[in-house]
């Protein structure tokens, strides 16, 4: 079973809907054993940096989310959900983060001719070889729509960056953990691919603790 977080942060059911369609039967919840129990987790979201953090504390999920990561679950974050993964953001000054990762998110530089927020189609390059991308083509498009971006400290854990105004760090792989500043949900055919991935990802994962015993994640 995969455990869509619900914090009060929007863009859950077009997660599920893409979810059911390849097959699966997510749960959106914010309930702390079903999170738990969960084979994969994902934290979606859209909207401020301060006010999601809020919800997270506010519903008792930081503590939730922090033991799914460290147990070995795999965790997908989406958009906001990428960026509450660390330490900061420029968007909510004073206000931490999961801190899972490390890095802070920034604001997009303005540029002429280029809106903020960005809101559209960017090409993806691959920075190293990611587990959430196998089977995707250099060059693939998918959506994006943020006025921040990430700035990771490690850059070991990025797998795909993008430009637009400034280098982007699009998605990230950091053991059990990954994420993505674009929405997989709503980048048609190279998005249902990316979850496929994720999907696939976890019942590797559950593969393994039926024939082995549970174990952590590699």
């Amino acid at each position: 079973m995969i455990a869509i977080i619900d914090y009060d942060a929007g863009n859950l059911r077009s997660v599920e809907k893409a979810l059911v369609y390849l097959g699966e039967k997510p749960i959106i919840t914010r309930d702390y054993k079903t999170i738990l129990e969960a084979d994969a987790v994902i934290l979606p979201g859209v909207g401020s940096f301060g006010d999601a953090m809020g919800n997270l504390h506010r519903y008792g999920l930081v503590d939730v989310i922090r033991q799914v990561t460290e147990k070995g679950t795999p965790f997908l974050g989406i958009c906001l959900g990428l960026q509450l993964l660390f330490e900061s953001s420029e968007e909510s000054p004073g206000v931490e983060g999961l801190g899972i990762c490390r890095g802070k998110i920034l604001r997009i530089p303005d540029c002429e001719g280029l809106k903020i927020p960005h809101m559209g189609w960017n090409s993806l390059h691959f920075d190293h070889q990611g587990r959430l991308f196998e089977g995707i083509p250099e060059g693939a498009y998918v959506y994006f729509v943020h006025s921040y971006y990430l700035k990771a400290e490690d850059e070991a854990i990025v797998r795909a960056s993008t430009e637009y105004s400034t280098y982007i760090h699009a998605s990230v792989e950091q053991g059990n953990v990954f994420a993505c500043q674009f929405h997989p949900e709503k980048s048609s055919d190279t998005g249902l691919a990316i979850l496929k991935n994720f999907v696939n990802l976890t019942k590797q994962r559950m593969a393994q603790n039926r024939s082995c015993g549970k174990r952590e994640y590699d």
